[in-house]
């Protein structure tokens, strides 16, 4: 996934102290652990993704420090027998040092085992959140309202909540910038990470990530490998759109029987064995649409994969893309499901939309897992 985990950005956070304090030193080097032997460790640097060979003395000093720290109040003291592969390690070697040889004077250990943790923590704590489209938003009392799926949700900020924003002409998280509440807009596409009432009708933010995306659905047009961009008549605006694949973009294919069951949600009709329409259903008129979209949101990580070389012109498609940037009338595409074709017959125009975000993993991911 294309996420920043949070222990990622403390870990740029401890980068960024240990520089003030020993910038009479040699740089420092962050990155994965790829070898441990006696004496000493390689790591690949992540800002070069070279490897970088570290000798270790006796005399250097190791820090253990846990995912979520922003300074080395809390660290522990540990040794050279406490590193293994994978885990993160900030390095500061000797004065005069030079290329990627390094004698350690200090090293800054994040554990693999404590990251993904922290990772299911966070998961989890995504999970327990929501999503939606915004439908108003009042900066001065710190609320933003939200529709979810058949119902609108209120959701309560304070100044410590965390506030992200997609970039126009990336679908990369850890693009997204620190942001204000008020730089949300409706029609913009949120994800929240908080703790929800009981009724779920309000959700206290700790953390909304934003997005001001399109969701775009029709016939593929054209097909220009050269430039990965994809050409469709959008069945909404009955305009021609262009979007770009790029290598963070999602692409699945869905299943004949799927896409008819869902069709069949669609209309409010039962799909029986076989994916065939059966019996009128409980859909109340009108909402059909939307649980068919939520559903096939939440399943979109488990569909199988395609590649742009797969796809045909006249395949039908939904895709959702971010906004174009200024200057220019293309957008990247998020998401790009091919195999729609009963679902598009069943909503022509172009109702049924899918999320940007994963819903059934938790977390914002876009463009797939990292």
């Amino acid at each position: 996934m294309n996420f920043q985990h949070p222990s990622r950005l403390a870990f740029a956070a401890i980068l960024a102290l240990s520089a003030t304090a020993l910038a009479a030193q040699a740089p420092s080097h962050l990155g994965p652990v790829t070898a441990v032997n006696v004496g000493g460790l390689t790591l690949t640097d992540s800002k070069t993704n070279t490897p970088v060979s570290v000798t270790v003395p006796g005399t250097a000093k190791i820090l253990v420090v846990a995912p979520g720290s922003t300074d080395l109040k809390t660290a522990t003291p540990g040794t050279l027998a406490d590193v293994a592969i994978g885990d993160k390690a900030l390095v500061t070697g000797s004065a005069g040092d030079t290329g990627n040889n390094v004698t350690a004077v200090r090293v800054i250990l994040m554990k693999a085992t404590a990251i993904a943790q922290s990772h299911q923590a966070e998961e989890a704590a995504w999970a327990q959140g929501s999503g939606g489209i915004v439908k108003s938003i009042d900066p001065s009392a710190g609320t933003v309202v939200i529709s979810s799926g058949m119902k609108s949700i209120t959701v309560s900020t304070t100044p410590h909540t965390i506030v992200r924003h997609y970039s126009g002409d990336s679908v990369r998280f850890e693009d997204a910038v620190l942001s204000k509440l008020d730089d949300i807009k409706p029609g913009d596409q949120v994800r929240i990470r908080g703790a929800k009432s009981a009724d779920g009708a309000s959700i206290a933010a700790d953390e909304i990530v934003a997005g001001s995306f399109h969701n775009y659905s029709g016939l593929i047009a054209s097909i220009d490998a050269s430039s990965d961009t994809i050409t469709i008549k959008d069945l909404a605006t009955k305009k021609t759109v262009a979007v770009t694949v790029t290598s963070s973009s999602d692409i699945h294919r869905l299943p004949l029987q799927i896409a008819t069951a869902l069709a069949a949600r669609m209309k409010g009709t039962a799909a029986a064995p076989g994916g065939a329409a059966g019996a009128p259903g409980a859909a109340r008129p009108g909402g059909g649409a939307q649980r068919a979209g939520a559903d096939l949101s939440s399943m979109l990580a488990r569909l199988p994969t395609e590649t742009l070389g797969g796809l045909k012109v006249g395949d039908a498609v939904m895709i959702v893309a971010t906004s174009p940037v200024a200057d220019s009338t293309k957008s990247n595409a998020v998401t790009v499901l091919a195999g729609v074709d009963p679902i598009l017959t069943a909503a022509p125009t172009g109702e049924m939309t899918l999320s940007p975000w994963s819903v059934g993993s938790g977390m914002p991911e876009m463009g797939g897992p990292q």
